[in-house]
């Protein structure tokens, strides 16, 4: 797979995810959220996730994809970095604020993320070895 291919494929995704969620940002709150309890807590849990998954997919196939430990670990602190700068990023846009509960969420989505997909795969290849 080529280099330019292996971009597309996999960084490609993750830079226009970040640029979502910056833009998405960059907007005043939605005012009518359901009123489910901690429904953007919930939102951000979800987000992040999504961002763990699409860090842990690009980071296996840079020179460390053989060390699963620190991938595991570098997918979670990328996302995490990411929603620790988009909460500061929220603090300069007018209606919006910082929440030390969102990073939380988008700590906590991330790490469930990298683990629940790492869990996927780990099952999906076992079981394909075996048969």
């Amino acid at each position: 797979m080529s280099r330019l291919h292996k971009f597309f494929i996999y960084w490609f995704p993750i830079i226009i995810y970040c640029l979502l969620i910056f833009i998405q940002s960059s907007h005043p709150s939605i005012s009518h959220i359901p009123d489910w309890p901690n429904i953007d807590k919930v939102l951000h849990f979800a987000a992040y996730a999504l961002l763990g998954i699409f860090f842990l997919r690009a980071l296996k196939t840079t020179r460390i994809k053989n060390n699963l430990k620190l991938i595991l670990i570098l997918s979670v602190l990328f996302a995490s970095f990411y929603g620790i700068s988009d909460e500061m990023h929220q603090y300069f846009v007018p209606y919006r604020n910082a929440d030390l509960m969102d990073v939380l969420a988008d700590l906590l989505g991330s790490i469930m993320g990298v683990y629940i997909y790492q869990a996927i795969v780990r099952k999906y290849y076992k079981g394909e070895k075996s048969k």
